[in-house]
């Protein structure tokens, strides 16, 4: 016959989830040697029962004296309220309350690729000065930033002075033809000059010289700072060879992966608050501008692309930053997050039906946001529900099969029944 101390325990342990030794009943299974001689002293209780006994701060006979857990047939649990209280086991109303989700990754500060210019020419020629060689140097709008000399120039400048003196020796000329192929020669130097991006003021200046000009100034086309220069003094250039590429970087963008079950809460026009991690106390605001179209397969991300202005020039390419969305999901039927129990496809919690009866029900959920979790069918808003459920029960299984246990031991004091005569096949000795 067990003893009652320690039958009242296991009872306890098996329904709390919190007892190892005690999940099949004591009767399932002789115990070896070894470990009955490592149980931890007179009360005959292993070291697994002394722990939880220790954690519940009770004696053996407290708990004995303690009503034993008791299965409804609808399913209801009915536990004594001392005993709740003894476990620490706390509740909390599911309520409807305003639900945000807080969506957090990190980003790349990347250059805005709609500012920025290369600078290359499209004809053959040297450097003959070069006003700007260093990376890194702050430039303006319009700033020169070498001059090239090139021969091909010099002679299409001779060909649009020589056009220019002949409209204005024959272009009154009676003869048509004559006046026609003047103005024509002009015409096609000057579309000439323009296609080597010589400006309408630098055709002007020429016209009104007359002197052809040796070198040919190439001017900065946006202001910003030069992140790549090329250009170096006396260097010959071939037509579309970069020599200097500039940024403007007071405006950047801050590129940023999202998981793909998070993507359905984002789009674009949300603002983020990012944070460089350098400066974490003065974050600043960026809009979403663009979600790209597919999805990078090694991380199951997308990456999304964030817009901001960025003054004095704080974030810096390359330069990692923490990116942090709040979304609204509105008003939401929710409990905490550790009320709900997962036992594999299903969702499990605990209801209080008062004087200390607990009922489990299956929910379905919906989001969740840091320790709250939405509930979508399942629970009414005002019911209580158990919020130290991991406590109380490790697994719906367990719970049901040691019901099962318990409701076939026999809880009274009569004569110890062999746990083998129940046995299919056994029957009395035989001498």
């Amino acid at each position: 016959m067990i003893p009652r101390s320690r039958l009242s325990f296991c009872v306890l342990a098996i329904a709390l989830g919190a007892l190892t030794g005690c999940r099949d009943g004591d009767h399932a299974a002789p115990e070896p040697a070894a470990a009955a001689e490592h149980r931890a002293g007179g009360d005959g209780m292993t070291p697994g029962e002394m722990a939880a006994m220790d954690s519940m701060d009770m004696t053996p006979e407290e708990m004995a004296r303690m009503p034993a857990p008791a299965v409804t047939g609808s399913g209801d649990l009915d536990i004594a309220p001392e005993r709740l209280q003894a476990i620490g086991v706390r509740f909390e109303k599911a309520a409807r309350r305003s639900l945000e989700r807080e969506i957090r990754t990190v980003g790349r500060v990347a250059m805005d690729e709609r500012r920025l210019a290369r600078i290359n020419v499209k004809i053959e020629g040297w450097i003959e000065q070069l006003h700007v060689n260093t990376t890194g140097e702050q430039v303006r709008r319009g700033e020169p930033l070498f001059a090239l000399y090139s021969p091909d120039l010099v002679a299409t400048q001779e060909e649009y002075l020589l056009a220019l003196r002949g409209v204005q020796t024959l272009g009154s000329s009676e003869f048509t033809q004559v006046a026609e192929g003047s103005r024509s020669l002009l015409e096609a130097a000057r579309r000439r000059l323009h296609l080597w991006d010589i400006t309408d003021s630098q055709i002007r200046d020429l016209e009104r010289t007359g002197t052809v000009a040796r070198t040919l100034p190439i001017h900065a086309p946006i202001g910003g700072t030069v992140i790549e220069k090329m250009a170096v003094a006396g260097m010959r250039v071939m037509p579309g060879e970069d020599l200097f590429i500039i940024a403007d970087l007071s405006h950047v963008w801050v590129l940023a992966d999202i998981y793909e079950y998070e993507l359905p809460l984002v789009h674009v026009g949300q603002e983020a608050e990012i944070t460089p991690s350098y400066d974490p106390a003065t974050p600043v605001r960026g809009r979403l501008a663009f979600i790209y179209p597919s999805l990078q397969s090694e991380t199951r991300t997308a990456r999304a692309r964030f817009e901001l202005d960025n003054p004095g020039g704080r974030l810096k390419p390359d330069m990692y930053v923490t990116v942090a969305l709040d979304i609204p999901l509105g008003e939401r039927l929710i409990v905490p997050k550790d009320a709900v129990l997962e036992t594999g496809a299903r969702r499990m919690i605990f209801v209080r039906r008062g004087e200390g009866r607990l009922a489990w029900r299956e929910v379905k959920t919906g989001v969740r946001a840091g320790d709250q979790v939405e509930i979508l069918e399942g629970l009414s808003a005002g019911e209580e529900v158990i919020t130290s459920a991991n406590f109380l029960i490790d697994s719906e299984s367990q719970v049901k099969g040691a019901m099962a246990g318990m409701a076939g031991m026999d809880m009274g004091g009569g004569k110890p029944k062999d746990d083998m005569e129940d046995m299919p096949g056994m029957t009395e000795p035989v001498p």
